[in-house]
């Protein structure tokens, strides 16, 4: 018998090289003690995932957490009243003077964890879902999931899931860390489900940087195409750490998926948001829910590039005042129905497909230059790639207005700011792009300094940002790439002389082919003693 082919790895190949092997990241590096609760939690958790997939789990373990978080909340409600002289531990008001939903017998936390291992545990959660539901019906009606008691739903892992949620505490000051864990699965979920997870999940680094771009502190917020309120929940964040009042911020929005629906009002509920997601689960195009709304802000994410959006069905919609968006593509009809919606002193941020800043198909290209020409575009942001663990579609920012000149800012009338942040960001993982803080806050003060929301001073910045008025956007067939205009970024001449520096480089290239030449042969020499060798 031959030699034993054994196991190698990297540092096998580079030994006797001279060069070190790779490192290991820190994410594959990092210590048991090291992971953070939503972690180690999703990562019990996920061993239960393999009798069922991601869109379904999702549902499964997040709808346990929003029911132990009210019972958690009640419980933490019901020993403080019995402690107060006077107060009534059995009255509803009581309970809704802080804003903790009511919570029956039958639904409480304590019965359904003592029955996790018994065959009927999925009944006996739908039937607390569907008595939270009638007792906080204006905030809850019809929004909580109640398919535990399916057939197809393994009640050995459901009661495992149980018991795994059982050890969260999310009273009090625990309140936060339900919000991150929360966070943290929907969007371990949207990486898990791959292209589907954008339905309902956008990375909160885009989110943030929307909301510190319109600065929603006073008046109405406004998402049509929700997905799990993201956009809510980081407006109220905005509004906290600027020092404002959450009652002076109305949200609305609305959400086709109905699943996706619930999502978004179990998440706003457990942080307390008031928020009318409309009647039930619709259509945007086709059944809007808010049809007199004039708001304030809009923050959205709609999905890139839909071709079957029922535009067919629309072709007279009062929508479509700057032109026919067309059927095969919804992108500029999202466009138009969120103008449509937007207040005289109103302003939108939202995310959509790089091809809709230079499209002319299908009238696309008529109807941005009509937007232009009605001074509608107030700033275009290009976006690194790489930000959506759900899709590899390039992904750029519009912010609308319809009013430039508003009190207390500079006037930009016929202007647009354009912005090119492709260069920024930075990698977590092989494949995850996060913009940092940094990032976030240098898009955010070159806009503000701009529009003169900020003491800054603006300037042009050769490769980042450029002010371009309607006549240049003109001229470049009302393009509105952000590259096409902030140039290249200016290089600082080192003094070298050309020729010099050009043998300087050539030398220490064929210098590294060299190394490179004895790299291999060593690697192949190393591969050799360990009996590994090409097939011929």
């Amino acid at each position: 018998m031959g030699r034993r082919k054994k196991e190698i790895g990297t540092s096998d190949l580079f030994e006797g090289t001279g060069e070190p092997p790779p490192k290991r990241s820190a994410k594959s590096a990092k210590s048991p003690t090291t992971k953070s609760f939503e972690q180690d939690l999703w990562e019990a958790a996920d061993q239960m995932r393999a009798h069922m997939d991601a869109a379904e789990y999702k549902h499964v373990v997040l709808g346990l957490i929003f029911l132990k978080y009210l019972s958690d909340r009640f419980y933490e409600q019901k020993a403080k009243l019995e402690k107060t002289p006077g107060a009534l531990p059995d009255d509803r008001d009581e309970y809704a003077a802080d804003n903790v939903f009511w919570v029956p017998s039958e639904a409480r936390w304590e019965g359904i964890q003592a029955n996790s291992r018994q065959p009927d545990i999925g009944n006996r959660i739908d039937a607390a879902m569907i008595a939270i539901e009638r007792e906080n019906p204006v905030r809850l009606k019809g929004k909580l999931t109640k398919d535990y008691g399916r057939p197809t739903l393994d009640k050995t892992v459901l009661g495992g899931v149980v018991d795994l949620v059982s050890n969260i505490n999310l009273a009090g000051e625990n309140q936060d860390l339900l919000g991150k864990v929360y966070e943290y699965f929907l969007g371990k979920f949207a990486a898990a489900e791959g292209k589907l997870g954008g339905q309902f999940y956008t990375p909160s680094c885009i989110v943030r940087l929307l909301v510190e771009m319109i600065e929603p502190l006073k008046g109405r917020v406004y998402d049509p195409c929700c997905g799990s309120g993201g956009m809510f929940v980081s407006s109220d964040r905005f509004v906290l750490a600027h020092g404002g009042n959450l009652k002076d911020l109305s949200v609305y929005g609305q959400e086709s998926n109905p699943t996706t629906w619930r999502l978004a009002a179990m998440n706003l509920a457990i942080r307390g948001i008031e928020a009318d997601l409309g009647r039930n689960y619709a259509d945007s195009f086709h059944d809007d829910q808010h049809k007199d709304l004039k708001a304030d802000f809009i923050l959205a994410n709609p999905p890139f590039n839909i071709s079957e959006w029922g535009g067919e069905r629309l072709k007279e919609d009062s929508r479509w005042k700057y032109g026919l968006p067309p059927e095969g593509n919804a992108n500029y009809a999202w466009l138009q129905h969120m103008i449509h919606h937007l207040s005289p002193g109103g302003m939108a941020g939202i995310v959509l497909a790089n091809g809709s800043m230079s499209s002319n198909q299908s009238n696309e290209g008529n109807i941005r230059q009509k937007l232009i020409e009605a001074d509608l575009v107030d700033c275009m942001v290009a976006l690194p790639g790489q930000l959506f663990s759900t899709t590899m579609i390039p992904a750029c920012l519009w912010f609308l207005t319809r009013s430039k000149t508003k009190a207390n800012q500079r006037a930009r009338s016929g202007e647009t700011l354009f912005l090119d942040a492709r260069k920024l960001g930075t990698m977590i993982d092989r494949t995850q792009r996060i913009l940092t803080d940094e990032d976030i806050k240098k898009i955010a003060d070159t806009y503000h300094a701009w529009r003169g929301t900020n003491p800054q001073t603006y300037e042009d910045v050769a490769g980042f940002c450029k002010s371009a008025k309607r006549e240049e956007i003109g001229k470049h067939g009302f393009v509105l790439t952000p590259g096409r205009y902030v140039g290249a970024e200016a290089v600082e001449d080192d003094g070298e002389p050309f020729g010099e520096k050009m043998q300087r480089l050539v030398t220490q290239l064929y210098s590294q082919f060299d190394e490179s030449a004895k790299l291999e042969q060593q690697i192949k020499a190393n591969l050799e003693n360990l009996n590994w060798k090409a097939k011929p």
